[in-house]
């Protein structure tokens, strides 16, 4: 059985790397694999995958109107496809990540998503909130604050390094605009201690 992962982390933990890692074992073994990122992140331009080691591959994109069901079984009627890879996928709505357990489910294609899950407030982005309730196998993908601890929180910061403590839950950025902390720095820093 076909089943939907969902890899989260904090910023810069390496997600994209694994995603595109993972689209490459599979390839090497001569099976085919579809990509997805999100329309709204164009730092590195439409339609690419990019990591921050350097790898990089062309994606399809997806926004708040994209069918994903429709755009996945329309590939797969063409060529037959092993897994299928989102990156970003705290971008997508409740309505594709039930779109993407129907892959699952009906086409038996393994679906890996990887987002972050928590914005820089603290609170759960649609996507993340939706695949954490709906994912057949959840994984944290760690990485660490500058004190040493896990990071599990996203610190929104401007151009001097400050907190950033309002504002829209989207704001795309790297790290320049972003930090990962453990929920204590996190708190702190908000806070100003």
């Amino acid at each position: 059985m076909a089943k939907l992962y969902f890899y989260y982390s904090s910023m810069n933990a390496g997600k994209s790397t694994i995603l595109l890692q993972s689209s490459f074992n599979y390839r090497e073994r001569g099976m085919e694999t579809m990509l997805w990122t999100a329309a709204v992140d164009d730092r590195y331009g439409h339609g690419l995958i990019v990591s921050r080691i350097g790898l990089e591959a062309e994606a399809h994109l997806f926004d708040a109107g994209t069918d994903m069901f429709a755009g996945i079984a329309a590939q797969h009627a063409q060529t037959p496809l092993s897994c299928v890879l989102v990156d970003e996928a705290q971008f997508l709505n409740m309505a594709q990540v039930w779109q993407l357990a129907a892959i699952c489910d009906r086409l038996g294609i393994p679906i890996l998503c990887y987002g972050i899950r928590t914005d820089f407030q603290g609170q759960l982005f649609e996507g993340s909130a939706a695949l954490l309730g709906v994912a057949d196998t959840l994984t944290e993908i760690k990485t660490i604050c500058e004190c040493g601890r896990k990071a599990t929180m996203n610190l929104r910061v401007d151009g001097e390094g400050h907190p950033i403590r309002e504002g829209e839950q989207t704001e795309i950025g790297g790290n320049d605009r972003y930090v990962a902390l453990c929920r204590r720095h996190f708190v702190e820093r908000r806070s100003g201690h």
